[in-house]
């Protein structure tokens, strides 16, 4: 056995939105210096916005209000390159408390607000693929 999960695991990706831009932090550590929406790994009995707002507390200090599950990806081009497979239930909030803080220095090189139609790269996969399903009003993309 190669030490590799068997199945997919469940990712959450939160887009938070502030006027027209949204909140983007810089990878370190797995995927160093990608830029990509906070999130994480589900865990086990919670819901995707408990998730969400445990994943955004954690990274960002920001309190969201209401998240929404708006798409679904699936990460296969990460997984061509790394090996690790996820699918990732991405979430928009538009309501929150809080400025955005470096909570996990080890993890985030810092936050910033972009606008969602120029995103800086090189760019997370499953981030990138919510982004479009957010502008494209879509759920899901094949690619």
């Amino acid at each position: 056995m190669s030490g590799k999960p068997e199945r997919p695991s469940v990712g959450l990706g939160v887009i938070i939105q502030r006027g027209e831009q949204i909140l983007l932090g810089q990878r370190k550590g797995w995927q160093e210096g990608f830029y990509s929406i906070p999130g994480g790994l589900l865990e086990t009995g919670e819901t995707f916005e408990e998730g969400a707002i445990r994943e955004v507390r954690e990274e960002t200090g920001l309190e969201l209000m209401d998240p929404k599950v708006i798409a679904l990806t699936n990460n296969l081009e990460t997984f061509r390159q790394t090996g690790r497979h996820h699918i990732s239930v991405i979430l928009y909030a538009n309501q929150f408390r809080g400025e955005p803080t470096v909570m996990e220095p080890d993890k985030c090189a810092g936050w910033g607000w972009y606008d969602p139609r120029q995103l800086p790269e090189p760019h997370f996969e499953a981030s990138r693929r919510g982004v479009a399903c957010l502008l494209q009003g879509r759920f899901y993309t094949r690619d």
